[in-house]
């Protein structure tokens, strides 16, 4: 399933408005487009990122908010893209923002964009397995994630096993 589809049974589950699913489904398809700004030596470097190529890897959510802004009826998304690598414990970036004034499309995309990476094949590693992504992800819940959202979604994976 494609991230703006889990983002939006999330939301679904949260009652968030039509609006408000509208806004996140769309971020959700967005989120990293900043990336393409960043040189492809790090996006796929398998091992360990250097300071300097970290810093520049963040820069991604700058770049992601300014093309949103740009592009009509995308610049209400803009700061949902850009806060999505923040921590419910303040230890994210862009801006350190912490617990409920992250906003919750954000807080959805930052619980989606880890399960996929988890569950995706990367250079430097296998993807996990299904169990170990939602130990994974329970076990940043409260730290990196809102832990409701977590919850939330792994109800959501747990009754996809079950179909």
């Amino acid at each position: 399933m494609k991230n703006a589809q889990l983002a939006g049974k999330i939301g679904e589950r949260l009652n968030l408005s039509r609006d408000q699913l509208d806004k996140l489904e769309t971020a959700a398809l967005i989120y990293d487009v900043g990336k393409i700004y960043l040189p492809v030596d790090i996006l796929t470097k398998p091992g360990s990122l250097t300071i300097e190529e970290w810093d520049r890897i963040k820069t991604h959510v700058t770049f992601s908010k300014k093309v949103a802004e740009k592009i009509e009826n995308f610049a209400n998304i803009a700061n949902i893209v850009y806060y999505h690598h923040e921590y419910w414990d303040g230890k994210g970036y862009p801006e350190g923002l912490k617990g409920e004034k992250i906003p919750l499309e954000s807080r959805i995309i930052a619980v989606v964009d880890a399960y996929q990476a988890m569950t995706s094949k990367r250079l430097f590693r296998k993807a996990l397995t299904l169990e170990e992504t939602k130990k994974e992800l329970l076990a940043g819940a409260g730290k990196q994630f809102d832990p409701g959202i977590v919850d939330t979604f792994i109800k959501i994976l747990n009754e996809g096993r079950q179909e």
